[in-house]
């Protein structure tokens, strides 16, 4: 299987635009807190349930944020888990019919038929706003709990990746006790 993967250029495309950015990201040296806090931030932004929207939301909270922020993690985030936001629309359309009491959107091949010639159209638009609420309902505790999970993994990443001198103070008082010495 790896070899497949390796054949087909995806272990190449992975390391590129998803490995390579992150480790340049923790050789910055940021903040743990930060960079766990714009990872959750990207992760629960990337799970909106319309596709394609996730990307303008994650600029707007780059834009609101400002440099509480780290951008690229933010970005970094959003990309990694849009395959995820694909398949969990369908746990935040339930969720929010079960929130709003609402008749389930029948996923069926006759649904789907339905909606390709325009005869569901407001079956759609309920989906689409029941999908809306369970997002929203869900959005705060997805980001808490990832931000509590992320912020041990990127202290000790941090500190891995780090390529900032960790304690220049130290090396100052060792020049100068050197300067007494002689």
């Amino acid at each position: 299987m790896v070899d497949l993967l390796r054949r087909s250029g995806m272990v190449t495309w992975f390391n590129k635009k998803v490995v390579e950015p992150f480790v340049e990201i923790l050789s910055r040296g940021a903040e743990p807190k930060q960079l766990a806090f714009s990872a959750a931030l990207g992760i629960t932004l990337g799970l909106f349930p319309i596709v394609g929207v996730p990307f303008f939301f994650c600029v707007l909270a780059i834009a609101m944020f400002g440099t509480s922020i780290n951008a690229p993690t933010v970005m970094l985030a959003n990309f990694v888990i849009t395959p995820i936001e694909l398949s969990l629309v369908i746990v935040f359309l339930r969720f929010g019919e079960f929130l709003t009491g609402g008749a389930h959107f029948p996923l069926t091949s006759d649904a789907l038929r339905k909606v390709l010639t325009g005869k569901a159209s407001m079956e759609i638009f309920l989906s689409i706003v029941h999908a809306l609420l369970g997002w929203l309902v869900m959005a705060p505790f997805i980001l808490g709990v990832v931000y509590i999970i992320l912020v041990p993994c990127f202290t000790i990443l941090v500190r891995k990746f780090s390529s900032t001198v960790s304690s220049p103070k130290r090396n100052d008082v060792e020049l100068v006790l050197k300067e007494r010495d002689v």
